[in-house]
């Protein structure tokens, strides 16, 4: 009674039951672990959702995407990518109630969820979505400041000019404030978790300070003019007239040798001669009734001019000088669109990440996300339609402003004052940038930890502090290259498909769960269905490619080729995982389709079942054996090595574990995908006759046997070694299997040299089907993939050799066999009478033919 536990204990740990299985290391860590702060629904996971949620898209980007696609196309973009996330936040509310979710997030719930391989694959794509989300916030911030705030401080020269001199000041700038945030997030994360309360506070007074302003410039406001030539958008000027003392004058019409501007109109541009000058008011007002208007879409192409209407004259170019009209930076779509404003819907995790920090995580992460997710959700529609209802359409399309003197025009129309969205905007986007860039280099950590991908083991190491310094400087260095993209329109679509494939990951992982009806799964939030999540997958699929086909495929292959790693070197985590469950499935399913019997000739393979002997070490005595089956795999059939222990079951139980291990080792330092076994009998015979009469389930059963040959058998005292091997082969032959015996097998070739010459087959019994297989399947192994073959045949002295060879490269090209054929005649007396009796004339192989084209059963084993 005292070694017992105590009730007590026993009924804490059960309190603290966490789903998965905690590995040695997760256990360490959790007893060091120092006890966390508490948090609500509220503090918890609504508001650090919000705060990530909410970000630069909606600051620079989102009267533009209006403007751009019209506001009935605007919407359906918002709603698509709204109604992804809030799926993906269904789904992710059922898995993070499924138990206990600690560090790690969302790679923690799909690893444990589907495996180490898709795990680990996600979790690196998650990575590095996060850290190139660091990268838009950073290049965002500076958008803002150099564009809007602070033009003056622009090193390259006036970007109003040359687009691409604004987007070289965002890469210098860019690296600067990138390396300052690592700074700051190398000292720690508590200025950072003090700077993230300041940042939620501008986004949130923010928001507010736009709908006020939106109301209180009801009818509009004259404070912002746009110029107009006739259609064309121009950038803003101190006199909008023709007035040859006027500035547009200056630009449209040449000047002479002495530097005088004309004062000919007719030697003026001919669009500038044509059309006539008008203001407008950039900011109308609900009042106005714009909003109809405002629905219809203006997708145009690189190069082409911000004007107002559908004439070609208007908006193309054609090659002429376009002064200080506003143009198109960029080619815009629907799809283009949505990859763009995705990542505004993205950081719905933010309150799963923080489940150990949660007083009751089973019920705040999903009131708290989804809740979030709806609040952002009905933000993002209603305030495009309030743009579409405020703004020109002219002021929409013009990105940077450039039409009004370079102002945000999301700030123009704020109360009480631009100031506030200007600094608000900037201070929300670089505490974003900071929980990115603090975020990132934890979760490389927590996969490094796992241990799944070695090369990332320098990784999980930690500084004194517990700073995970080495994961933060490779953080900074990828957040580097995306920097160098310079435009935040071409990062938001990449950033758009690391998110969208682990939101698809989500989605699938809940679906699987459900449909497989798991014991372990039993979540405490009950809002969802298997359907929901799968459609969410699909969304996530469809907008994937509908954004960038290219970028999907791209991303794709990345978390293809980081699968194949992990499977190749051997991710030994044992999760109780969902794919596992599809395997149990799967097999499950199969086994009891699979028809039993011998199956169709066409489908036959050799199921291979390798007889070891052991030496006393309990080591295969011929390694070779299991090297020779690997190089038959490319019949990919099932492969079980079995060996057999004299004793009594209960005595020799510790061996018989020990032979299973030492032939598991075997099998996968040749990399033989199968199984292996050991029986325990009273004698070898027996336990040979035991595992060749039940070895195998359902239609999977071995059809060939591999076995040693006796080498000692003449040097042997007693008649047991050879008795063995022959009670072996009667055995086999009353099963009707195939029996291999490759004598010399030591002197085979491994499997990492290369043979040539020939491999030559005797046609001496039956029709030879198994003989010409074992050589084909051979010969695709790179081991004996230059060797040719040779088919020897016996024909006696009153057989006609020339066709009998004629017919043998007949059936061989049937057969879609390349091999050289020799006919080897013999005299009776050298022919031995067993087999003589058991040879086949060339008549009886053509009968066979026949046979097998009128798709009789097979009679002959082959």
């Amino acid at each position: 009674m005292a070694d017992r536990p105590r009730v007590s204990m026993m009924i804490n740990s059960l309190a603290n039951y966490n789903a998965t299985i905690p590995s040695a290391a997760e256990n360490e860590e959790a007893s060091k672990a120092k006890p966390s702060a508490k948090l609500g629904t509220v503090m918890g996971v609504f508001l650090p959702c919000i705060q990530n949620i909410f970000g630069v898209i909606l600051f620079i980007r989102m009267p533009w995407i209006v403007g751009t696609a019209g506001a009935a196309l605007a919407f359906t973009i918002v709603l698509t990518c709204c109604c992804t996330t809030f799926l993906t936040g269904i789904s992710m509310s059922a898995i993070a109630t499924n138990g206990v979710v600690p560090a790690g997030g969302s790679y923690f719930m799909i690893s444990r969820s589907l495996g180490p391989e898709f795990g680990g694959a996600v979790g690196i794509l998650f990575y590095i979505g996060t850290t190139v989300a660091a990268s838009m916030y950073i290049i965002g911030a500076v958008e803002i400041l150099l564009t809007y705030m602070a033009p003056a401080l622009s090193i390259f020269g006036d970007f109003t000019k040359d687009p691409s001199i604004m987007y070289n000041n965002f890469r210098v700038y860019g690296t600067i404030l990138l390396w300052l945030l690592c700074v700051v997030v190398s000292i720690g994360v508590a200025f950072v978790s003090k700077f993230a309360a300041v940042a939620l506070a501008c986004v949130i007074g923010s928001i507010i300070a736009i709908l006020v302003g939106i109301f209180v410039n009801t009818n509009g406001t004259d404070t912002l003019q746009m110029c107009i030539l006739g259609a064309r958008l121009l950038s803003q000027v101190s006199n909008c007239t023709k007035d040859p003392e006027g500035d547009l004058w200056s630009i449209y019409c040449p000047k002479d040798e002495n530097g005088t501007v004309t004062q000919n109109i007719t030697d003026c541009d001919p669009y500038f001669r044509e059309h006539n000058l008008t203001m407008r008011r950039a900011i109308v007002g609900l009042s106005s009734n714009v909003f109809v208007e405002n629905i219809g879409s203006h997708f145009m192409e690189k190069g082409q001019i911000v004007a107002d209407g559908d004439n070609p004259d208007d908006y193309e170019a054609l090659n002429n000088p376009t002064y200080n009209q506003v143009i198109i930076d960029i080619t815009t779509s629907f799809t283009i669109l949505v990859g763009i404003f995705f990542p505004s819907c993205t950081g719905i995790m933010a309150g799963s990440n923080r489940s150990g920090d949660l007083a009751d995580a089973q019920k705040s992460i999903p009131v708290g996300t989804l809740a979030a997710i709806t609040t952002t959700s009905l933000v993002y529609l209603i305030y495009l339609l309030f743009f579409a209802g405020s703004y020109d359409i002219l002021l929409m399309r013009d990105k940077f402003g450039q039409s009004v003197g370079g102002k945000l025009a999301i700030a123009a129309i704020s109360w009480p004052n631009e100031w506030v969205i200007l600094v608000g905007s900037l201070l929300s986007t670089i505490g974003a940038g900071l929980q990115s860039l603090t975020g990132a280099p934890r979760l490389m950590q927590a996969i490094a930890k796992d241990g799944i991908i070695p090369f990332l083991a320098p990784f999980a190491v930690s500084s004194a502090r517990g700073e995970p310094l080495r994961a933060l400087l490779c953080t900074g260095c990828i957040c580097q290259i995306a920097i160098l993209i310079g435009n935040l329109d071409y990062i938001a679509p990449i950033l758009s498909m690391f998110f969208l494939m682990c939101y698809g990951f989500v989605n699938l992982a809940c679906a699987l769960q459900t449909l497989l009806r798991t014991p372990n799964w039993r979540p405490r939030f009950k809002y969802y269905h298997w359907s929901m999540s799968f459609i969410g997958l699909s969304l996530c699929i469809t907008v994937m490619f509908m954004t960038s086909w290219y970028y999907a495929l791209i991303a794709m292959l990345l978390a293809g080729i980081i699968y194949k790693y992990i499977e190749f070197r051997g991710a030994e985590k044992e999760w109780g995982d969902g794919i596992r469950g599809i395997a149990l499935s799967a097999a499950r399913y199969s086994l009891l389709r699979l028809e039993e019997g011998p199956p169709h000739t066409k489908n036959w393979r050799p199921q291979i079942l390798i007889l070891s002997k052991l030496n006393k070490d309990l080591v295969p005595k011929y390694k070779k054996l299991f090297t020779f089956a690997s190089q038959l795999k490319a019949g990919k059939g099932l492969t079980i090595a079995v060996s057999v222990i004299e004793g009594d079951y209960t005595k020799s139980c510790g061996e018989s574990h020990a032979a299973r291990q030492s032939l598991r080792r075997a099998m996968d330092e040749e990399k033989v995908k199968g199984f292996v076994d050991t029986l325990v009998a009273k004698n070898l015979t027996e336990g040979i006759s035991h595992i060749i009469q039940t070895c195998g389930l359902g239609g999977m059963k071995p059809n060939t046997v591999i076995l040693g040959w006796p080498y000692g058998w003449r040097q042997s005292p007693d008649e047991r070694s050879w008795r063995v091997f022959l009670d072996t082969v009667r055995n086999v032959s009353t099963a009707k299997m195939a029996l291999l015996v490759p004598k010399g097998i030591n002197f085979y070739p491994d499997s990492f040299t290369k043979v040539s010459g020939t491999i030559d087959i005797w046609w001496i019994v039956h029709d030879g089907g198994l003989l010409m297989l074992l050589p084909f399947l051979l010969r695709q192994h790179k081991v004996w993939k230059n060797c040719k073959m040779r088919i020897f045949t016996v024909a006696q002295l009153e057989d006609n050799s020339i066709q009998m060879k004629k017919d043998l490269k007949t059936f061989l090209y049937h057969l879609r066999i390349d091999a050289e054929v020799d006919v080897v005649e013999m005299m009776d007396s050298d022919i031995q009478t067993y087999t003589y009796e058991r040879t086949l004339m060339m008549e009886q192989r053509t009968q066979m033919l026949k046979e097998l084209r009128l798709n009789r059963k097979e009679k002959l084993n082959i």
